[in-house]
Protein backbone atom coordinates (compact mmCIF):
# COMPACT_ATOMS: atom_id res chain seq x y z
CA UNK A 1 0.00 0.00 0.00
CA UNK A 2 1.47 3.38 -1.43
CA UNK A 3 1.14 5.02 2.43
CA UNK A 4 2.30 8.42 0.69
CA UNK A 5 -0.16 8.85 -1.67
CA UNK A 6 -2.36 12.05 -0.59
CA UNK A 7 -6.20 11.42 0.98
CA UNK A 8 -9.12 11.41 -1.62
CA UNK A 9 -11.83 14.22 -1.68
CA UNK A 10 -15.15 13.21 0.51
CA UNK A 11 -17.31 13.74 -2.30
CA UNK A 12 -14.89 12.82 -4.93
CA UNK A 13 -12.45 10.01 -3.63
CA UNK A 14 -10.81 9.40 -7.12
CA UNK A 15 -9.45 13.24 -6.91
CA UNK A 16 -6.20 13.46 -4.57
CA UNK A 17 -6.11 16.80 -2.51
CA UNK A 18 -4.18 17.77 0.12
CA UNK A 19 -6.85 20.17 1.52
CA UNK A 20 -9.20 19.75 3.89
CA UNK A 21 -12.39 21.59 5.13
CA UNK A 22 -11.58 24.07 8.00
CA UNK A 23 -14.56 22.85 9.69
CA UNK A 24 -14.90 19.46 9.67
CA UNK A 25 -11.58 18.52 8.11
CA UNK A 26 -12.63 16.31 5.69
CA UNK A 27 -10.50 16.20 2.46
CA UNK A 28 -11.51 18.46 -0.51
CA UNK A 29 -10.61 19.20 -4.12
CA UNK A 30 -10.96 22.40 -6.20
CA UNK A 31 -14.22 21.54 -7.32
CA UNK A 32 -15.71 20.79 -3.83
CA UNK A 33 -13.26 23.66 -2.48
CA UNK A 34 -15.36 26.90 -1.11
CA UNK A 35 -12.98 29.75 0.39
CA UNK A 36 -13.51 30.80 3.61
CA UNK A 37 -11.78 33.93 5.72
CA UNK A 38 -9.32 31.34 7.17
CA UNK A 39 -8.80 28.29 5.05
CA UNK A 40 -11.20 26.50 2.44
CA UNK A 41 -14.41 24.61 3.62
CA UNK A 42 -16.76 22.02 1.90
CA UNK A 43 -20.30 23.09 0.72
CA UNK A 44 -21.55 20.75 3.35
CA UNK A 45 -20.15 22.86 6.04
CA UNK A 46 -21.50 26.32 4.52
CA UNK A 47 -24.65 25.15 3.40
CA UNK A 48 -24.95 24.68 6.90
CA UNK A 49 -24.48 28.03 7.74
CA UNK A 50 -22.51 30.30 10.04
CA UNK A 51 -25.65 31.74 12.04
CA UNK A 52 -24.95 35.24 10.81
CA UNK A 53 -27.69 36.55 9.12
CA UNK A 54 -26.38 36.38 5.79
CA UNK A 55 -28.31 35.90 2.71
CA UNK A 56 -28.72 32.33 1.24
CA UNK A 57 -26.34 33.67 -1.73
CA UNK A 58 -23.55 34.53 1.13
CA UNK A 59 -23.71 31.12 2.07
CA UNK A 60 -23.35 29.56 -1.24
CA UNK A 61 -21.03 27.07 -2.34
CA UNK A 62 -17.67 28.85 -3.69
CA UNK A 63 -14.99 27.70 -6.05
CA UNK A 64 -11.33 28.38 -5.02
CA UNK A 65 -12.05 31.07 -7.38
CA UNK A 66 -15.08 33.27 -5.58
CA UNK A 67 -17.15 31.54 -8.43
CA UNK A 68 -20.68 29.56 -7.54
CA UNK A 69 -20.63 26.00 -7.56
CA UNK A 70 -23.05 24.81 -9.79
CA UNK A 71 -24.94 21.46 -10.72
CA UNK A 72 -22.99 21.61 -14.29
CA UNK A 73 -19.48 22.14 -13.74
CA UNK A 74 -18.41 22.09 -17.25
CA UNK A 75 -21.33 24.11 -18.68
CA UNK A 76 -19.47 26.98 -20.33
CA UNK A 77 -16.66 24.04 -21.41
CA UNK A 78 -19.77 21.73 -23.21
CA UNK A 79 -20.89 25.56 -25.09
CA UNK A 80 -17.46 26.43 -26.29
CA UNK A 81 -16.81 23.12 -27.86
CA UNK A 82 -20.52 23.52 -29.39
CA UNK A 83 -19.66 27.14 -30.66
CA UNK A 84 -16.35 25.71 -32.43
CA UNK A 85 -18.35 22.46 -34.32
CA UNK A 86 -21.31 25.10 -35.02
CA UNK A 87 -18.58 27.47 -36.56
CA UNK A 88 -16.21 24.31 -38.43
CA UNK A 89 -19.63 22.98 -39.93
CA UNK A 90 -20.56 26.45 -41.20
CA UNK A 91 -17.49 26.69 -42.90
CA UNK A 92 -17.87 23.51 -44.40
CA UNK A 93 -21.12 24.73 -45.84
CA UNK A 94 -19.35 28.21 -47.07
CA UNK A 95 -15.94 27.61 -47.32
CA UNK A 96 -16.01 31.45 -48.23
CA UNK A 97 -16.73 32.52 -44.59
CA UNK A 98 -13.30 31.25 -43.35
CA UNK A 99 -11.45 34.59 -45.30
CA UNK A 100 -13.67 36.87 -43.37
CA UNK A 101 -13.36 35.33 -40.17
CA UNK A 102 -9.59 34.25 -39.87
CA UNK A 103 -6.74 36.51 -38.58
CA UNK A 104 -5.42 38.60 -40.90
CA UNK A 105 -3.61 42.00 -40.46
CA UNK A 106 -4.04 43.47 -43.67
CA UNK A 107 -4.60 41.95 -47.25
CA UNK A 108 -6.27 42.35 -50.92
CA UNK A 109 -8.32 39.30 -51.58
CA UNK A 110 -7.49 40.40 -55.50
CA UNK A 111 -6.22 42.87 -57.64
CA UNK A 112 -8.04 45.81 -57.69
CA UNK A 113 -10.30 44.50 -54.14
CA UNK A 114 -10.88 46.85 -51.41
CA UNK A 115 -8.03 46.31 -48.66
CA UNK A 116 -9.01 44.10 -45.41
CA UNK A 117 -7.67 43.01 -42.26
CA UNK A 118 -7.89 43.88 -38.76
CA UNK A 119 -6.04 47.27 -39.74
CA UNK A 120 -8.76 48.73 -41.88
CA UNK A 121 -11.02 48.31 -38.70
CA UNK A 122 -11.68 44.24 -38.73
CA UNK A 123 -11.14 43.69 -34.87
CA UNK A 124 -13.86 40.70 -34.95
CA UNK A 125 -11.56 38.90 -36.68
CA UNK A 126 -8.93 38.92 -33.38
CA UNK A 127 -12.04 36.40 -31.58
CA UNK A 128 -13.73 34.89 -34.53
CA UNK A 129 -10.11 33.36 -35.61
CA UNK A 130 -10.01 31.81 -32.04
CA UNK A 131 -13.36 29.78 -32.88
CA UNK A 132 -12.35 29.22 -36.43
CA UNK A 133 -11.24 25.60 -37.62
CA UNK A 134 -10.61 24.16 -41.24
CA UNK A 135 -9.62 20.37 -40.86
CA UNK A 136 -10.90 18.01 -38.88
CA UNK A 137 -7.53 17.16 -37.39
CA UNK A 138 -7.30 20.63 -36.18
CA UNK A 139 -10.86 21.27 -34.58
CA UNK A 140 -10.82 17.41 -32.60
CA UNK A 141 -7.38 18.33 -31.66
CA UNK A 142 -8.28 21.45 -29.90
CA UNK A 143 -11.46 20.31 -28.64
CA UNK A 144 -9.96 17.61 -27.34
CA UNK A 145 -7.20 19.59 -24.82
CA UNK A 146 -10.30 22.21 -24.65
CA UNK A 147 -12.50 19.33 -22.46
CA UNK A 148 -9.30 17.73 -20.58
CA UNK A 149 -7.74 20.95 -19.94
CA UNK A 150 -10.95 23.47 -19.46
CA UNK A 151 -13.09 20.97 -17.55
CA UNK A 152 -11.97 20.59 -14.78
CA UNK A 153 -10.22 24.56 -14.14
CA UNK A 154 -14.35 25.46 -14.99
CA UNK A 155 -14.97 23.63 -12.10
CA UNK A 156 -12.07 25.04 -10.04
CA UNK A 157 -12.96 28.93 -11.17
CA UNK A 158 -16.61 29.24 -11.88
CA UNK A 159 -18.53 30.23 -14.81
CA UNK A 160 -18.21 33.47 -15.36
CA UNK A 161 -14.38 33.53 -14.11
CA UNK A 162 -13.83 30.65 -16.37
CA UNK A 163 -15.41 32.51 -19.74
CA UNK A 164 -13.48 35.16 -18.96
CA UNK A 165 -9.93 33.32 -19.27
CA UNK A 166 -11.11 31.26 -21.85
CA UNK A 167 -11.55 34.69 -23.76
CA UNK A 168 -8.61 37.32 -22.49
CA UNK A 169 -6.63 34.12 -23.12
CA UNK A 170 -7.91 33.46 -26.94
CA UNK A 171 -7.39 38.20 -27.29
CA UNK A 172 -4.23 37.99 -26.15
CA UNK A 173 -3.01 35.26 -28.66
CA UNK A 174 -4.48 37.29 -31.71
CA UNK A 175 -2.88 40.05 -30.33
CA UNK A 176 0.74 38.81 -30.22
CA UNK A 177 0.05 37.02 -33.68
CA UNK A 178 -1.13 40.43 -35.28
CA UNK A 179 1.85 41.85 -33.54
CA UNK A 180 4.75 39.53 -34.74
CA UNK A 181 3.39 37.91 -38.01
CA UNK A 182 3.44 39.09 -41.17
CA UNK A 183 0.00 41.06 -42.11
CA UNK A 184 -1.09 38.89 -44.63
CA UNK A 185 -0.53 35.28 -43.03
CA UNK A 186 -3.64 33.81 -42.25
CA UNK A 187 -4.21 32.36 -38.81
CA UNK A 188 -7.21 30.28 -36.95
CA UNK A 189 -7.95 28.02 -34.36
CA UNK A 190 -8.59 27.46 -30.81
CA UNK A 191 -5.04 26.49 -29.77
CA UNK A 192 -4.23 30.09 -28.48
CA UNK A 193 -6.66 30.22 -26.24
CA UNK A 194 -6.74 26.75 -25.00
CA UNK A 195 -2.59 27.18 -24.09
CA UNK A 196 -4.20 30.80 -22.08
CA UNK A 197 -5.93 27.42 -19.89
CA UNK A 198 -3.06 25.32 -19.29
CA UNK A 199 -1.39 28.71 -18.82
CA UNK A 200 -3.83 29.21 -15.58
CA UNK A 201 -3.57 25.41 -14.78
CA UNK A 202 -0.08 25.95 -13.78
CA UNK A 203 -0.92 28.94 -11.97
CA UNK A 204 -3.65 26.98 -10.38
CA UNK A 205 -1.55 23.57 -9.33
CA UNK A 206 1.14 25.90 -7.48
CA UNK A 207 -1.65 27.82 -5.53
CA UNK A 208 -3.14 24.96 -4.10
CA UNK A 209 0.48 23.20 -3.88
CA UNK A 210 -0.75 20.50 -5.88
CA UNK A 211 2.28 18.15 -7.56
CA UNK A 212 2.98 20.05 -10.34
CA UNK A 213 5.37 17.40 -12.62
CA UNK A 214 2.41 16.26 -14.75
CA UNK A 215 1.41 19.82 -14.88
CA UNK A 216 5.02 20.85 -15.84
CA UNK A 217 4.99 17.86 -18.11
CA UNK A 218 1.72 18.78 -20.47
CA UNK A 219 3.25 22.21 -20.60
CA UNK A 220 6.94 20.72 -21.79
CA UNK A 221 5.02 19.31 -24.43
CA UNK A 222 3.14 22.07 -25.37
CA UNK A 223 6.35 24.15 -26.08
CA UNK A 224 8.07 21.50 -28.10
CA UNK A 225 4.98 21.17 -30.50
CA UNK A 226 5.34 24.56 -30.69
CA UNK A 227 8.72 25.00 -31.74
CA UNK A 228 9.91 21.89 -33.18
CA UNK A 229 8.30 21.17 -36.36
CA UNK A 230 6.13 17.97 -36.80
CA UNK A 231 5.44 16.26 -40.37
CA UNK A 232 5.03 19.85 -41.87
CA UNK A 233 2.31 20.91 -38.89
CA UNK A 234 2.72 25.09 -38.85
CA UNK A 235 1.86 26.25 -35.77
CA UNK A 236 1.84 30.17 -34.62
CA UNK A 237 4.07 30.04 -31.28
CA UNK A 238 2.85 33.61 -31.37
CA UNK A 239 -0.35 32.14 -30.53
CA UNK A 240 0.54 29.83 -27.79
CA UNK A 241 2.80 32.03 -26.20
CA UNK A 242 0.58 34.98 -26.26
CA UNK A 243 -2.02 32.82 -25.15
CA UNK A 244 -0.22 30.83 -22.23
CA UNK A 245 1.06 33.85 -20.73
CA UNK A 246 -2.22 35.87 -20.79
CA UNK A 247 -3.52 32.74 -19.08
CA UNK A 248 -1.36 32.97 -16.48
CA UNK A 249 -1.47 36.59 -15.69
CA UNK A 250 -5.54 36.14 -15.44
CA UNK A 251 -5.21 33.03 -13.05
CA UNK A 252 -2.81 35.37 -11.23
CA UNK A 253 -5.17 37.82 -10.42
CA UNK A 254 -8.73 35.39 -10.46
CA UNK A 255 -6.92 33.37 -7.29
CA UNK A 256 -5.57 36.16 -5.41
CA UNK A 257 -5.71 35.84 -2.09
CA UNK A 258 -8.86 37.92 -0.78
CA UNK A 259 -12.31 37.72 0.43
CA UNK A 260 -15.71 39.26 -1.03
CA UNK A 261 -15.99 42.42 -2.45
CA UNK A 262 -12.32 42.97 -2.75
CA UNK A 263 -11.78 39.74 -4.09
CA UNK A 264 -14.17 40.73 -6.78
CA UNK A 265 -12.76 44.31 -7.21
CA UNK A 266 -8.78 42.58 -7.60
CA UNK A 267 -10.19 40.09 -10.28
CA UNK A 268 -11.97 42.63 -12.21
CA UNK A 269 -9.16 44.93 -12.58
CA UNK A 270 -6.92 42.23 -13.23
CA UNK A 271 -9.04 40.97 -16.35
CA UNK A 272 -9.51 44.48 -17.39
CA UNK A 273 -5.41 45.44 -17.27
CA UNK A 274 -5.17 42.15 -19.51
CA UNK A 275 -7.36 43.72 -21.77
CA UNK A 276 -6.05 46.69 -21.93
CA UNK A 277 -2.84 45.30 -22.57
CA UNK A 278 -4.02 43.01 -25.17
CA UNK A 279 -5.41 46.46 -26.70
CA UNK A 280 -2.32 48.30 -26.90
CA UNK A 281 -0.50 45.79 -29.03
CA UNK A 282 -3.17 45.95 -31.08
CA UNK A 283 -3.24 49.77 -31.61
CA UNK A 284 0.73 49.29 -32.32
CA UNK A 285 0.53 47.15 -34.93
CA UNK A 286 -2.37 48.83 -36.42
CA UNK A 287 -0.58 52.25 -36.37
CA UNK A 288 2.57 50.74 -38.08
CA UNK A 289 0.79 49.56 -41.23
CA UNK A 290 -1.44 52.77 -41.47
Amino acid sequence: MDTDRLPGCYRHPDRDTGISCTRCERPICPECMISASVGFQCPECVRGGSGTGHSAAANAPRTVAGGLVTGDPQLVTKILVGINAAVFLAVLAAPGLAVSLELLGRYVEYYGAPVEGISTGQYHRLLTSVFLHVEWWHIFGNMLALWVIGGPLEAALGRARYLALYLLSGLGGSALVYLLTAPNTPTLGASGAVCGLLGATVVLARRLRYEMRPVLVTLGLMLLVTFVPFGGLSVSWQAHIGGLVTGALVALGLLVPAAGRRRVLVQTAACAAVFLLAVALVVVRTAELT
